[in-house]
């Protein structure tokens, strides 16, 4: 332990710290009392960072896989992602460093591998025995287009299909290739004018290895016999072909074809097929052939020992059929069955109980891979019911908007949530259990709850249950609930802020101890929920209207020309000085037409069935004034022991009594400040012209938010200006006025308006004023330029006269400065430690209020050293305050900074988050240029800064999260949450918590051939394939054709860029490993060349006593 006081704050900074920039300790206040010196705990090295999982379904997925005897399920993308899934709760997320789109997987069945061909036409073999799959070999083909690839069970060599029509065949033990090739002008007939196209389909005969049959693209199939080289049988069809499929006793095939028909033929006969249907054609009389359907992607063909066979094919629809969903179809004996889906397929697979092709398959489910699902059918019952996926892969079912993380909650939270979520859940499921079942799950060292709540476009709030880096879906609370839908675009006059999605949720807060939720939403509406297991009927649902304005004059008629500059805005000593028009208004327009005192949404006026969970407590919309929409909510904060929530915009902020439904506080930015304002401003009338909307709903791929909105300080800073005008330059004595935030964000430029948004809130007690000598409730407000102001709150006493009191509110004068906008705001005691604002534990409102007087009383239960009004002035507190360019530790009461850290000078910082680790706590921050940064608490000494990921897109700033315990998460892509840890201690744990992919389990028996077929040679052919492929016989691959590659996989790396001594030791570790590893190859090497000698030895022994006595004309 190091102790630090304020003339050693910086010992720490490491050098190559890139984005933290060096400078001394600020000099010491002159009032002569030096800050207490506070044991700091946190090094360096108790941080690393790495990935820990990815949760979600796999974002523009391409291909599909299943191994039928590890039960393992693989997805690969378009980006180059694979994604594996054994049973709920078993994932697994790797990345082709090419990002190349994955166009075909083949599992090694019961082998632990897995082969995947890549749109550059590179092959890799993956090695899933271990935790973290990892590269074994890869094969770049250099001169050839890979198409299509088959790996028969059983079997090392590889089949791959080109676009040029040949097949190359691969040793998946040493990925190399053979010199054994079928070229197309072989394959084919001599007589053909045209080349076939590539290849689209290879497989063998289930009954005879030997047999090889070959698809081509334009029709044509060949079943070509390998050893002797050449074509058997060659099969015509004058449309495309897209995929074949075999029956299991190898005597015919299926294929399916591009105007929608299937074709049935017999090996033997390949004059013209046995049958030709066009299932979903329109059979028409005088025997004209069906109209030509859209072409049938994709057919399997699976039989039964008691029953008729399955065809299961994708695609086929009739053409006239527009607008109709995409479908999977089930043949079955006589009856067919047309199932719909809500996305388009990308590929499906029948699951079957034997992975031997050559016996019957008995299927008894088919997965499809959709566009943006993953679905499982089971063909056993009637009607084909789904089963209900136990993945988490229904986080995208609405576009995310934002999300919070929280780790270390109260453990009775996720059963709470789980309780009432359960009476959510759909019926009509599968009842059997969900087949793909491989894998074993890790052993979860992290034992503390964690819960994520992410907020969608179509107002839904949905909990899931994160502990132990899983992720499973608790409850879904519906917002839009409360107001009217608009039944038709011309009945909606008023939600026109947005174009679309107008219950989409902006910001999400929560307070888990007391379960008080407050959401904010994008047509600038803020709900108020309590939690309750009772369902309830609200007859009328509690609402507010709030009219916040931006000017500071004309405020009764807002359509008068621009008032005369003042030289300073007035606050006065009346902290309320606009009109009370908070209470609900009679929504109408003004006499001149423009719309005004007009919410955007209609609460319903009908009453209310509330089920257990999430319930309205009070809904609080802000108003159209004067033809001008209400802005966007740009911070929200809830406070249950104070009963009190508060928002703030580009226009000002208001403070509501949620117990007694009171609009409190209602100020414009300016009015905050008093006579204090540092800034030369002109008051402004509203502007006539309709503003276009900021949609939230916009964080979909490489999409930049239009800025002329004013949005959260964190949700639209893509272009930004590098530092104000110059009539916003602040009038004060200090050093840091060379701001470098734009307004722009806001308001246009050529206005050259000084709209002021807030941007950070938080309840605390604390000192209001440096002459305080307790701490009392308040609320710290921060705004984009980077003021703080402190409103003191004095609040009744509990019980009944909490209810029937007013809580009066008055600014209190204090005022701190910090370069860029204000991000976050914490508190800290006399000891270092972090004092969490006060809150009420929760409690059932729902029921009679006999015993529940005492219990009223207990509120702001201390959670750590909590101040009290009976602490010594000595009991200082410390204020910390991160904006977007700097941190700073204020002392209280006498609001000297005590530390101060420049966090970055040439970009800024998106996220900053006050969080526990490891018994202390320290300031986390993600900047704009990619970096992670940590700081200790309250010396801001660096302790991590790692580049970790650029600001590409919106939605990782919208979604960026840190946490407690060193977790942190944001949006990976429209589908996926991705997590990661900065704690060294759990990157230690990550191996043993991540689960096992791949067990021991034995190959089923091969089918019994029967006596009969023994006898007659009727049983399946067997081939040696390593007599035909191997070196002695089909000789050596062009050195040209495919370069080899060795993958990293050998080992389990250490993966993460680490910082510090852990990192740089890990790597010492992997290094020595990879030279144990080096050394063992070698001395196999060695052995093979000593066994290779001896061998040769006794050969060229042999030949001279052969060949001794025999005179030289005779050899």
């Amino acid at each position: 332990m190091r102790k630090f006081n304020i003339r050693k704050v910086l010992d720490g900074l490491t050098a190559g710290s890139s984005s933290a920039s060096q400078q001394p300790p600020p000099p010491q206040h002159a009032s002569g009392t030096r800050e207490p010196e506070i044991q700091e705990t946190l090094q360096s090295e108790h941080f690393q960072l790495c990935k820990t999982v990815r949760h979600g379904f796999p974002y523009q997925p391409s291909a599909l896989a299943f191994d039928p005897v590890q039960k393992i399920l693989a997805v690969g993308t378009q980006t180059g992602a694979l994604r594996l899934f054994g049973r709920p709760g078993v994932e697994c997320y790797c990345q082709h460093d090419s990002g190349a789109a994955v166009i075909q997987l083949q599992f090694l069945i019961n082998e632990g591998a897995l082969v995947s061909a890549l749109a550059d036409d590179t092959l890799h073999l993956w090695n899933l025995r271990q935790k973290r799959p990892a590269i074994l070999h890869s094969l770049k083909f250099c001169r050839e287009r890979v198409t299509f690839c088959h790996l028969p069970f059983q079997s090392k060599w590889l089949y791959v299909g080109t676009e040029r029509g040949n097949i190359h065949i691969v040793n998946v033990e040493s990925f190399t290739l053979s010199g054994y090739v079928i070229m197309w002008n072989k394959a084919i007939e001599l007589s053909s004018k045209s080349h076939p196209g590539p290849v689209v389909h290879i497989s063998d005969n289930p009954m005879d290895e030997g047999k090889l049959l070959i698809g081509f693209e334009s029709g044509t199939v060949v079943l070509w016999d390998l050893k002797s080289k050449k074509a058997d049988y060659r099969y015509t069809y004058d449309e495309a072909i897209h995929s074949v499929a075999w029956h299991h006793e190898g005597k015919q095939f299926i294929c399916s074809h591009s105007d929608g028909t299937l074709t049935t033929w017999n090996v033997r006969s390949p004059a013209k097929p046995v049958q030709t249907i066009t299932p979903h054609g329109k059979q028409l009389k005088d025997g004209k052939k069906p109209e030509p359907c859209k072409p049938i992607l994709k057919v399997e063909f699976k039989t039964t020992r008691s029953g008729e066979p399955f065809i299961i094919l994708s695609g086929g629809l009739s053409y006239d059929t527009v607008g109709r969903r995409p479908c999977l179809t089930v043949m079955h004996g006589k009856s067919t069955a047309v199932l719909e889906m809500d996305y388009s397929i990308v590929d499906f697979l029948t699951l079957c109980e034997t992975p031997y092709p050559n016996d019957f398959q008995e299927p008894y489910a088919v997965v499809v891979l959709l566009e943006k699902d993953l679905v499982l059918i089971d063909l056993a019952q009637n009607g084909y019911p789904i089963f209900e996926n136990p993945y988490p892969l229904s986080i995208h079912e609405s576009p995310v908007t934002c999300c919070e993380y929280f780790a270390d909650c109260p453990v009775d939270l996720i059963p709470a949530l789980y309780s009432v979520g359960a009476r959510q859940k759909r019926q009509g499921y599968s009842k059997k259990e969900w087949p793909i079942n491989g894998g074993n799950w890790g052993l979860g060292a992290q034992s503390y709850p964690e819960i994520i709540i992410t907020g969608h476009a179509d107002g839904s709030i949905k909990f899931w249950d994160a502990s132990a880096i899983t992720l499973q879906v608790l409850y879904k609370l519906k917002t839009s609930k409360v107001f009217e839908k608009s039944r038709n675009k011309d009945d909606r006059p008023n939600t026109d802020i947005v174009d679309e999605d107008p219950y989409a949720i902006q910001i999400i807060s929560w307070c888990p101890e007391s379960r008080m939720l407050c959401i904010a939403g994008v047509s600038a509406h803020v709900i108020i929920y309590r939690f309750s297991k009772q369902e309830v009927i609200t007859e009328v649902i509690p609402m507010l209207e709030v009219r916040l304005l931006y000017e500071i004059n004309d405020m009764e008629s807002p359509e008068v020309e621009q008032a005369p500059p003042l030289p300073t805005p007035v606050g006065g000593a009346n902290p309320q000085p606009i009109p009370p028009q908070s209470h609900p208004s009679t929504s109408s327009s003004s006499s001149d037409g423009l719309r005004d005192n007009v919410p955007c949404l209609k609460v319903k006026s009908s009453p209310l069935k509330q089920s257990p969970g999430y319930q309205t407590e009070l809904v609080i919309q802000l108003v159209w004034v004067g033809g001008e929409p209400p802005q966007q909510i740009t911070s929200l904060a809830v406070n249950s022991s104070y009963g009190l929530a508060v928002f703030g915009n580009c226009n000002g902020i208001a403070l509501v009594d949620y117990l007694q439904k009171a609009v409190l506080l209602n100020l414009g930015t300016i009015e905050l400040y008093g006579s204090n304002d540092p800034y030369r401003r002109e008051p402004r009338s509203p502007r006539k012209s309709r503003q276009p909307s900021g949609g939230l709903c916009d964080i979909s791929e490489g999409t930049v938010v239009p800025e002329d909105r004013c949005k959260s300080p964190t949700s639209a800073k893509m272009s930004r200006k590098l530092s104000l005008p110059t009539d916003l330059k602040p009038d004060l004595d200090i050093k840091d006025n060379s701001f470098s935030r734009s307004r722009s964000s806001s308001v246009t430029s050529i206005d050259k308006e000084t709209r002021e948004a807030i941007s950070a809130l938080h309840f605390c007690e604390t000192f209001t004023r440096k002459a305080d000598s307790s701490p009392s409730p308040c609320l710290w407000v921060g705004t984009t330029l980077g003021t703080v102001l402190v409103i003191a709150l004095n609040l009744p006493p509990g019980g009944e006269q909490r209810l029937l009191q007013p809580v009066i509110v008055s600014p209190s004068g204090t005022i701190l400065r910090l370069k860029g906008a204000i991000l976050r705001m914490a508190f800290l005691d006399t000891t270092g430690c972090l004092v969490p604002p006060a809150y009420e534990s929760w409690r059932e409102h729902n029921v009679p209020e006999e015993k529940d007087e005492k219990e009223k009383l207990k509120k702001r239960r201390p959670v750590s050293v909590s101040p009290s009004s009976s602490q010594e002035i000595s009991e200082n507190q410390y204020a910390v305050i991160c904006s977007e360019k700097q941190a700073k530790v204020i002392s209280l009461p006498t609001q000297n900074c005590a530390y101060k850290q420049n966090i970055t000078e040439t970009s800024f910082v998106l996220r900053g988050d006050i969080v526990a680790l490891s018994n202390s706590i320290c300031l986390a921050c993600f900047c704009a240029n990619g970096h992670i940064m940590t700081f200790s608490l309250p010396s801001l000494r660096p302790l991590l800064d790692v580049y970790y990921l650029p600001l590409t897109n919106m939605r990782i700033a919208r979604t960026f999260c840190f946490t407690n315990n060193g977790q942190a998460l944001y949006l990976v892509s429209p589908t996926e949450i991705q997590r990661l840890t900065y704690s060294q201690e759990t990157c230690e744990n990550l191996q043993e918590m991540l689960g096992e992919l791949f067990t021991p389990v034995e190959t089923p028996e091969a089918p019994n051939r029967g006596f009969f077929k023994g006898l007659f040679g009727g049983g399946a052919q067997s081939l040696d394939r390593e007599e035909l492929f191997g070196e002695s016989s089909s000789g050596k691959a062009s050195r040209s054709l495919a370069q080899h590659i060795p993958g990293p996989g050998g080992i389990e790396g250490v993966k993460g860029a680490a910082s510090g001594v852990v990192g740089e030791l890990a790597r010492a570790r992997l290094a020595l490993d990879e030279r144990g590893q080096k050394l063992g190859d070698l001395e196999e090497r060695t052995a093979a060349m000593l066994s290779s000698a001896d061998a040769f030895s006794k050969h060229a022994h042999e030949m001279m006593l052969k060949y001794k006595d025999k005179k030289w004309y005779q050899f």
